[in-house]
């Protein structure tokens, strides 16, 4: 049995610095509250995943994003190609902010961001009123999660999910450099 939650459910879990589960646009993430370092190392701890290599910020609009990354080390035309990616399965790297904390960008002065068109993230999101961190759901060398299910017989019954359908993408997010278009990774 999976442990199935509302948006407010959820929403109040990750005020409290939780990690939780939740549809995106192909499988199931995991995520947290960006801010909240404890929370981060949480879900690194979960994932079995190095701090270096940093994480994704998943938003339901723009300005949620902008606490995070440096906009005047971009021109209005990288920002542009962007924007006319977005909302949907599309991941940027942007140059980070000054003020965006390490244990999010790893070893890198940038931060991956990405808008999504998953109606009910962007539902969590504005609720939870910023970004999440996200993941896939899977432990490392497990395949991600893409229900209810698979997240519950990887990360136990009494994990955190929110109730809800991933969308019907196959591949995970494309990752693309904003100032150079360069593919990190083919979605």
């Amino acid at each position: 049995m999976a442990n199935l939650l509302t948006l407010l459910e959820i929403n109040q879990l990750l005020k409290k610095g939780e990690v939780v589960a939740y549809p995106t646009e192909a499988v199931f993430g995991l995520g947290c509250d960006p801010d909240c370092q404890s929370a981060v190392f949480k879900l690194l701890k979960l994932k079995q995943r190095s701090v270096d290599k940093g994480l994704i910020l998943i938003a339901s609009h723009y300005e949620q994003l902008l606490p995070y990354i440096d906009e005047s080390a971009v021109t209005q035309e990288q920002k542009q190609i962007a924007f006319d990616s977005w909302p949907g399965p599309n991941t940027w790297i942007f140059p980070k902010n000054i003020n965006t904390p390490d244990f999010l960008t790893g070893k890198y002065h940038s931060i991956a961001v990405r808008i999504t068109d998953h109606p009910l993230v962007c539902q969590l999101c504005d609720l939870f009123a910023k970004p999440l961190v996200s993941t896939s759901a899977n432990l490392s060398g497990y395949p991600a999660c893409k229900t209810t299910i698979e997240v519950a017989q990887q990360f136990g019954e009494n994990f955190p999910i929110l109730d809800g359908q991933t969308g019907r993408r196959s591949q995970p997010s494309i990752i693309r450099d904003v100032q150079t278009g360069t593919i990190i990774r083919q979605g």
